[in-house]
């Protein structure tokens, strides 16, 4: 399908042919008809795409403090190279969209109302197929065609401002701005029986506020806004003001506070500075509000994707509810749009013509139209593991794994693991890059072409069914990580999959259960990234699991090893993170979804430090701070028992300073001591002929990761990790948590 993207590097915009986006739990695939160009928004990013680098940086100051603060914990080139990746990704544009439901909808649709060929609006792209969660589209009622209906995202926008100011019949209002947020606020102020005062440097947009019943106020004419608010209340002051412009400085802020009253209240639709003045607001006693988007709701990821909606006895307007009141006010005719339509463009015109109307003093409406489509996207499955641990497993004959040159690879999720790390990786590797699958189509496009796959898909089972691709990396969400492992064994690939292996007891029994059915027996190998090349030659008879704990092939990691080899006593060590705070909303500390930051992160030091010894753990011990309550693991000290004696602490802090260096490693033995700086910088104390070990770059072993197990799945050799350590690994972490939350030790 077609979709349009812009390049945040140089603000281009283009059309591009992507896989049409899959269909998750919860979702719905609409075939677009309309949509409507939100030109404040998209022109803003546009002009932000080509700006200069020192522009960029001006425009976003707490994005530079971000850049600086990681360029002292992991290096220039890290960042850099963290920064240009970010830019490279192409932002889709648009989020008005309207058209018709095209695929019966994923788990749980029969409650959704919703059935294959209905009219709905969403928040949509400017695409050909859509795909978004069920609270997010709203179905379009008769008598409202779709040019309106592609109005209804920004309608909702305009109500919540509205509604945030909370006017009352007779009450005046003034509205800063009148492009299509501004000029729908107009409608729904006088909607509300409310008198209003329309501000803008337009003349054509001063028109169609007056003949939406708004008085107006030309500041192209030099008119004084405040004065003429005085003027039109009598000096009273107005009751309230919607700032719906976009604007420098914060001189539109300042002009509303003069012109309200006392105990007025102004609401910020719009995007001004905020350098609020004191005096305006302290003499007056004004309130200030700052709308979110749609509504209750935008940005809630529980009631965006996870479908979960607020009570309406407690949350009366959601921003879906909001949907359903605009169509309805349009139905009704009390909001009137057609009028502001001033542009049409196929999307085949849409990229060429972008730019030029978007800056066209004459546009308001911009509508986009789109052939007649009825979406055939194949379903991207995305049903979680059963509460009782069960995932479905695809059926397939059992594959011997002989040498295979070259070996061809298939990834499964383009998020910014895969883009930034693995697939950079994968490139120096003699691997080929058969196929990239997203349920994400133009995630998955830009990394097929940026890293030369032989396509991008959304649908991921063409990648299992392919006899000709030999491994898969698994890259999607931590709860996914189980279900797709075993799919993968049981389709007869050799898997990578990111840590966590699995994020519950019972995910993991499933994947034991699959890789003792389909999987590599385990060996006795030795682990370190190189291993002889006598056994190289071992053909594999069937498929290998390997995790990415990627630190055990840190060059850092592998001369640590050299120094501890020989030891005749057990070790004490202690791994320090620095973790960094994420919010308690952030998917990472979902349980059902992240696992939390010990199952999630942790697992990887655990690991590590199990590597160290060269022993399993058989005993955990944690503490986390706080005390009793909630278990919180981004605050924890782990106690780990070995089976050879040695003993390891892991201290995972979310409270610390970004600025200092995440991760760092102390070993002591043998009356010497190694420290671990970040992966950057290894000292040694008490060693004859070694004193310190420097990499030009903080370097954590991914690279060395991906190259050994491409180097292992083609030629047939022995399991990096052997299954049972990544199953003693994960399982500690499990021991972890449950240990902080129970207080008491836990034997594995």
């Amino acid at each position: 399908m077609k979709q349009i993207l812009q390049n945040l590097k140089n603000g281009a915009t283009e059309i591009v042919e992507v896989p049409e986006p899959g269909q998750g739990r919860g979702q719905v695939l609409i075939a677009s008809r309309r949509s409507l160009v939100s030109a404040g928004t998209e022109r803003m990013l546009m002009d932000f795409g080509k700006a200069g680098w020192i522009d960029k940086a001006r425009q976003q100051p707490e994005k530079v403090k971000q850049v600086l603060d990681k360029i002292r914990t992991d290096g220039l080139m890290p960042t850099v190279e963290a920064v240009f990746n970010k830019l490279d990704e192409p932002m889709p544009l648009g989020y008005c969209n309207a058209g018709t439901v095209a695929q019966a909808m994923g788990h749980g649709s029969g409650a959704m109302g919703l059935k294959v060929g209905d009219r709905v609006v969403s928040n949509g792209p400017h695409a050909e197929v859509v795909c978004v969660p069920r609270n997010l589209c709203a179905k379009i009622p008769d008598g409202v065609s779709d040019d309106e209906a592609a109005f209804t995202v920004l309608g909702a926008i305009a109500l919540q401002g509205v509604r945030l100011a909370l006017p009352t019949f007779g009450e005046r209002f003034m509205v800063f701005g009148l492009g299509l947020v501004g000029l729908l606020t107009v409608q729904f102020l006088r909607a509300s029986g409310c008198p209003v005062l329309a501000v803008d440097v337009n003349e054509t947009r001063l028109r169609l506020a007056e003949g939406f019943g708004a008085e107006t106020v030309d500041l192209a004419k030099g008119t004084d806004p405040v004065a003429a608010a005085l003027a039109w209340t009598g000096g009273l002051g107005v009751d309230g003001v919607l700032v719906a412009a976009s604007a420098k400085g914060d001189e539109i802020v300042h002009q509303a506070a003069q012109a309200c009253r006392k105990r007025g209240r102004i609401v910020l639709v719009g995007v001004v500075d905020l350098n609020l003045r004191r005096a305006d607001f302290y003499e007056k006693e004004l309130t200030f509000q700052v709308s979110c988007s749609y509504g209750p709701g935008r940005y809630d990821e529980k009631y965006e994707q996870a479908g979960q909606d607020y009570p309406i006895g407690f949350v009366r307007w959601t921003e879906q509810r909001n949907f359903e009141a605009v169509l309805e006010a349009m139905r009704s005719g009390q909001l009137r749009v057609k009028e502001l339509i001033t542009h049409r463009l196929t999307l085949e015109e849409a990229a060429a013509a972008y730019d030029k109307v978007l800056h066209d003093p004459g546009e308001l409406g911009i509508v986009i139209e789109y052939p007649e489509k009825i979406g055939t996207a194949p379903i991207f499955p995305s049903e979680e593991v059963g509460k009782n641990g069960t995932a479905t497993i695809f059926s397939g004959e059992k594959k011997a794994a002989v040498p295979i040159f070259p070996l061809k690879v298939g990834v499964i999720g383009a998020g910014n693991y895969a883009r930034s790390i693995l697939l950079p990786a994968l490139g120096r590797t003699t691997a080929r890059l058969a196929a990239v699958a997203d349920i994400n189509g133009v995630a998955a496009a830009h990394a097929a072409r940026k890293f030369g796959a032989g396509k991008a898909i959304s649908d991921y089972r063409q990648i299992l069914d392919d006899p000709n691709i030999h491994a898969v990396f698994v890259l999607v969400g931590h709860h996914l990580h189980a279900r797709f492992v075993c799919e993968a064994l049981e389709a007869g690939k050799h898997v990578f999959v990111e840590k966590p292996l699995a994020i519950t007891e019972a995910q993991l029994q499933q994947v034991v259960a699959a890789y003792g059915k389909n999987g590599t027996a385990t060996r006795e190998t030795e682990t370190a990234p190189h291993f002889p090349a006598e056994k190289r030659a071992q053909p594999l008879v069937s498929p290998m699991v390997m995790v990415g704990f990627n630190r055990r092939f840190s060059p850092h990691t592998v001369r640590i090893r050299e120094l501890l080899a020989g030891r005749t006593e057990p070790l004490t060590m202690t791994m320090t993170v620095n973790a960094g705070f994420i919010p308690p909303e952030h998917w990472t500390q979902d349980p059902e979804r992240g696992g939390g930051r010990i199952i999630g992160e942790g697992c990887h030091f655990i690991d590590l430090l199990a590597h160290l010894a060269g022993a399993s753990v058989i005993k955990v011990s944690a503490q986390m701070a706080g005390g009793n309550g909630p278990v919180r693991d981004d605050k924890m000290s782990i106690l780990l028992t070995f089976a050879d004696g040695s003993v390891g602490t892991v201290h995972y802090f979310a409270n610390g300073a970004k600025s200092y260096p995440k991760e760092t490693l102390e070993v002591f033995g043998g009356g010497r001591v190694i420290r671990m700086a970040n992966f950057r910088v290894t000292r040694g104390y008490g060693f004859k002929g070694f004193g310190a070990f420097r990499t030009w770059r903080q370097d954590k072993g991914h690279r060395a990761e991906i190259a050994a197990f491409v180097e292992a799945v083609a030629a047939g050799g022995p399991p990096l990790i052997p299954f049972d350590e990544i199953v003693n690994a994960t399982r500690a972490s499990y021991a972890a948590v449950e240990s902080a939350r129970t207080d008491s030790a836990i034997k594995l």
